[in-house]
């Protein structure tokens, strides 16, 4: 499960249930102080504020009276047991879908409750990858509060969700015919494959044997493809346990990253052997130091360590929401201003907008930050992207 970075920046509730906040001035590795308003914390949701939720919380260097509760940004560690957000029992690391939103929900209404000047800005609600699938249940939650008069009303206007997971079958069943569209596999393979399978990927009957080994092979062409951007390299790293060969196609698997391997790793490879994932070695030195640890005002011994990607999760984590399309739907009612960026594409329908935009690896701003900074500054300006 990786960490979802949550970018809201509005949020609300009883000022004595929040764990007191505080500004960041500088921070290790940068001379001088921060140039920008930086402020840390906990929020402590749930039975007796079990799980405590991290926060990052980035004023707006321009106007943060005026801009958006994005330019104003809020980043959650979401859910409990990714980043630096902990429980204080193992219970409380017991999470699923909908809990996990009822969780964020919380967080809103006890982040607003202690920063009340920021409850008239417009609120838009953002993530990427699997928060395509929390994202739409977080908004509906706030719009439902919204309209029941709850004693804090958020200004929300909209959501923006990048690189989304929106139905999990559909999703993973699309990647046979977007291998063959990226030429991936031969038309042969992809042909030979829809007959045998019927166009069914995921949910295949293991008695169908030309759909087994269709996908056999469609797994083997495929396996040493960077999956998160085919157009770049995939890293080939020592390990102490050997990965070992996929016979049979099984889209649930989950294969360790490789990335955790560069932890054990004392020096960065060459520059001509280089992969995106040697980038994300300076994260777990720099996280895991324990000044930068307190500079953040990290509570100590609230975890054992920083990891970019907590897999354990995936032993307690309950997927209860297949998919999302039932709540995307009901928010095209509300009128609300929404953005998912993959491809470019506009759908309107009375005052609902929908914008969808591509053009990067997943996730997006890590491989265009640049123009996902322009998209989004130019999105919420309501300029054409």
């Amino acid at each position: 499960m990786s960490t979802m970075w949550l970018c809201i920046v509005c949020f609300l509730a009883v000022a004595n249930l929040v764990a007191p906040q505080s500004i960041i001035n500088t921070l290790p590795g940068f001379s001088g102080d921060l140039p920008f308003k930086l402020e840390t914390g906990y929020v402590g949701v749930g039975k007796s504020d079990e799980v405590q939720l991290f926060y990052y919380f980035i004023e707006s260097e321009r106007s943060p009276e005026d801009d958006p509760l994005v330019a104003n940004i809020i980043f959650v560690d979401a859910p409990v047991g990714t980043g630096f957000s902990y429980a204080k029992s193992s219970e409380g690391y017991n999470i699923s879908d909908t809990l996990g939103v009822a969780e964020l929900y919380e967080f809103l209404q006890k982040w607003l409750k202690v920063h009340p000047k920021f409850l008239t800005n417009s609120l838009y609600v953002m993530g990427d990858s699997y928060s395509g699938i929390t994202i739409p249940i977080l908004v509906q939650k706030i719009s439902d509060g919204n309209e029941i008069g709850q004693e804090l009303r958020m200004n929300l206007k909209g959501y923006v969700i990048g690189n989304p997971l929106t139905n999990t079958h559909d999703d993973l069943n699309a990647r046979i015919p977007f291998a063959h569209l990226k030429t991936l596999i031969s038309d042969e393979l992809y042909e030979s494959t829809k007959n045998n399978c019927k166009g069914e990927y995921r949910n295949v009957d293991p008695n169908n044997a030309a759909c087994v080994d269709d996908l056999g092979i469609y797994t083997e062409c495929t396996e040493k493809i960077f999956t998160a951007q085919i157009l770049e390299p995939t890293c080939q790293l020592l390990s102490p346990k050997p990965r070992t060969r996929v016979s049979k196609w099984d889209p649930d698997t989950l294969v360790e990253d490789s990335v955790d391997l560069l932890r054990s790793i004392t020096h960065l490879p060459e520059p001509r052997a280089w992969c995106r994932e040697y980038n994300y070695l300076y994260s777990y030195i720099w996280a895991n130091d324990k000044t930068v640890q307190k500079a953040l005002r990290i509570r100590e011994g609230s975890i054992n360590e920083w990891v970019r990607c907590n897999l354990t999760l995936a032993n307690t984590y309950d997927y209860d929401v297949s998919s999302s399309l039932n709540y995307h739907r009901n928010l095209i009612k509300k009128g609300y201003e929404v953005l998912i960026y993959r491809f470019t594409m506009q759908y309107t329908s009375k005052k609902y907008c929908l914008t969808f935009a591509t053009g990067a690896g997943h996730t997006a701003p890590e491989y265009k930050p640049n123009e996902c900074l322009a998209m989004i500054d130019r999105w919420l300006s309501f300029y054409p992207l």
